[in-house]
């Protein structure tokens, strides 16, 4: 099987982290930290070159905050459903960190990036 290296920057650029955080949905519910994403796009300015300053150290070391990991998955049941025990009568929502959904967002687009690149996708 033939094997790829694939050049990866580890340097996370500020344009990029803005332009994701800009992308958030305005009128979600909060995040776990509690933030809206109205009040983080305001916020963001202020604190932009310190958020991608622990935002590389977190990407290039492999450490992610213990704060980082924590989620709280919420329970809805749908409407309508004869017997809520089974899993397709309940929706699953997931509460994360705010910075968490920026970090899974940009990995997401460079992972989507190099399968395109190097035709990874069939």
């Amino acid at each position: 099987m033939e094997q790829r290296v694939f050049n990866i920057s580890l340097i996370i650029l500020t344009e990029k982290i803005c332009k994701l955080i800009r992308s958030l949905l305005n009128g979600k519910a909060l995040r776990l930290n509690g933030i809206l994403n109205e009040g983080f796009k305001v916020v963001v300015l202020v604190i932009i070159k310190n958020l991608v300053k622990v935002t590389n150290y977190c990407f290039a070391s492999g450490i992610i905050l213990k704060r980082f990991k924590k989620f709280i998955i919420m329970v809805l049941c749908k409407e309508g459903k004869k017997n809520y025990f089974f899993l397709g009568s309940c929706k699953l929502i997931a509460f994360k960190n705010i910075l968490v959904k920026v970090l899974k967002k940009y990995i997401a687009n460079i992972i989507s990036k190099i399968a395109e690149e190097y035709r990874l996708f069939f």
